[in-house]
């Protein structure tokens, strides 16, 4: 148990010269994924915006005639994710040589997206029409297209913001009951915890309060984000100076 919450306070409250404020701030953009993904998969249909490997396994369910999936929105939401790393590519060629600049840089792009998915969510009905439908899908995906091109680049162990699939198999995998030498289990269980209570909050305002209001507290978020990295990188400390 003290392993446990000895690693839950390193992600909290990380070194400050390893990865600054980053951890924390991963697990805020974790929080933003199970959002959006709530919001995208209530209200535009069996489509994530963010987990493009429950677009590939939905594309095949449309392929195959499955009720309810949709090979167009599986096939745009995965091209606007593509569109959206692209995007985050350009900026890792400009900023990814500062840790701080960067994540504030992409994140910045990213409240412009989800901006306008909030603009399309107040002006749109529940479900939506068809082309505020596509719209949504569109920029919501670039938006964590961004989001997934950035995280990678930054690479704090555990903490990829949007895939959870190897930090699950990592708790088991790397336990003294798997064989290993400790599965690092408080940070990895912060970051499911952190997607599965974004996703809980905005399931539940989607279904019975306002479809906006999960786009508006992950654009909240997102813009706190963007700040936070920009000050807590602005006078260059350590952390922020991308090794190797």
């Amino acid at each position: 148990m003290g392993t446990f919450l000895t690693e839950v306070k390193q992600t909290l409250l990380p070194d400050a010269e390893r990865f600054g404020p980053l951890p924390p701030l991963f697990i805020a953009m974790t929080l933003v994924t199970g959002l959006v993904d709530a919001f995208s998969y209530l209200v535009c249909g069996h489509v994530f915006v963010a987990n493009m490997t429950g677009n590939v396994v939905f594309l095949g369910f449309a392929i195959a005639g499955a009720h309810g999936f949709s090979i167009a929105a599986s096939l745009v939401a995965l091209l606007s994710f593509g569109a959206g790393s692209v995007v985050g590519g350009r900026l890792i060629a400009k900023f990814g040589h500062h840790r701080g600049f960067l994540l504030a840089a992409a994140t910045t792009v990213q409240a412009v997206f989800l901006a306008i998915a909030v603009v399309l969510a107040i002006v749109t009905s529940n479900p939506p029409h068809s082309v505020f439908r596509y719209a949504l899908i569109v920029v919501l995906a670039m938006a964590m297209g961004g989001q997934n091109a950035a995280v990678r680049k930054l690479a704090v162990p555990d903490l990829t913001t949007t895939v959870l699939t190897m930090t699950v198999t990592g708790i088991g995998a790397d336990s003294a009951l798997g064989g290993g030498q400790g599965s690092k289990s408080g940070r990895r269980l912060i970051a499911v915890a952190a997607m599965c209570i974004g996703a809980f909050i905005g399931a539940l305002l989607v279904l019975h309060v306002r479809i906006v209001l999960p786009l508006a507290i992950a654009l909240a978020i997102t813009m706190a984000v963007a700040l936070g990295s920009y000050l807590a990188g602005k006078s260059n400390p350590a952390w922020t100076q991308v090794k190797g």
